[in-house]
């Protein structure tokens, strides 16, 4: 859908980069198929300014990734006027698609009917969270059910270098285990906090494999959003020898509940990370999401996977 003066703010716009000139020049990446879905990204929690910045640079990297990428934002508890609503984008998105059409056939051009989803949904969670799954789903639906909804991101090696990325600037971990010193403030026990639920602590157990693997420091998962999960997790650590604590939120930020992961870290009396926000690896897992959803296999030797 368009205005006189342009697109609609907040639709996606194609931008293809220019193609590399000269023998030597570089294999040019995968590009997005002509007439792809959209790359929705289902934001939760409530908005704020700093949430759509987080969220406008997870799509700019997946947007780098794939060389003409149609991505969009929608918020699950937008209001439509600020921060566009998932349901509202779904069905912006998919009228846009129609627009598309009607016009290059009223141009003369042989082009088909568009067919299958209109969007790829990729929430914007590390782990599983039901509740938000729901919520999710039901916006999907409201939008006029001509999307499909993938996974969430995690489990993933990605996230567990993530997390070790988040530690170390906080100065809870070494930065790179084959270095030959050590970090007067490193955890010997790290506690990842999740939220979601037992299913949740489980998916984030399995990243906590992959942590515990890079760091060599024991890794046990807790749930913000359980009772007294954060305290016995950190009761078993120090009873298993861990005398410097760490807390790692499992979490990318716009899911976390405002005073949630301080609260956390007091009750463990230990030191907290950041959460995963925007690192590069979530714009990396949001396309690899969109991609497996369109059949799409990144190429050898791309940072994808």
């Amino acid at each position: 859908m368009s205005s006189p003066t342009g697109p609609t703010p907040g639709l996606p716009v194609r931008m293809p980069r220019p193609r590399q000139s000269g023998r030597h020049r570089r294999p040019e990446p995968v590009a997005a198929p002509e007439g792809a879905p959209t790359l929705v990204l289902a934001v939760p929690g409530a908005p704020s300014a700093a949430i759509r910045s987080l969220a406008e640079e997870v799509v700019s990297i997946a947007r780098s990734e794939l060389p003409g990428l149609e991505a969009v934002i929608g918020y699950l508890d937008g209001d439509d006027a600020e921060y566009p609503a998932l349901a509202s984008v779904l069905t912006a998105v998919s009228a846009l698609r129609t627009e598309r059409y009607e016009i290059a056939v009223a141009a003369g051009r042989e082009v088909a009917a568009p067919e299958g989803s209109a969007a790829v949904v990729v929430p914007l969670l590390a782990g599983p969270d039901s509740a938000l799954t729901r919520q999710i789903r039901q916006a999907v639906m409201d939008g006029g059910n001509n999307a499909e909804l993938t996974d969430v991101l995690g489990p993933h090696p990605l996230l567990a270098e993530a997390l070790h990325v988040r530690l170390s600037e906080a100065g809870l971990a070494r930065a790179d285990r084959a270095r030959l010193f050590t970090v007067a403030t490193a955890a010997d026990g790290i506690i990842l906090a999740t939220v979601g639920g037992e299913e949740a602590v489980q998916a984030a157990g399995i990243t906590g494999m992959l942590l515990a693997a890079r760091l060599a420091v024991p890794v046990m998962a807790a749930a913000l959003d359980q009772e007294g999960s954060i305290a016995s997790i950190a009761e078993q650590l120090r009873n298993a020898g861990a005398e410097q604590l760490a807390l790692a939120p499992y979490l990318i930020g716009p899911e976390l509940s405002d005073g949630l992961l301080d609260a956390a870290a007091k009750e463990a009396g230990c030191a907290v990370a950041e959460p995963l926000g925007a690192y590069p690896a979530i714009g990396r897992l949001v396309l690899s999401q969109f991609m497996s959803a369109l059949g799409i296999a990144p190429q050898p030797g791309a940072p994808v996977r």
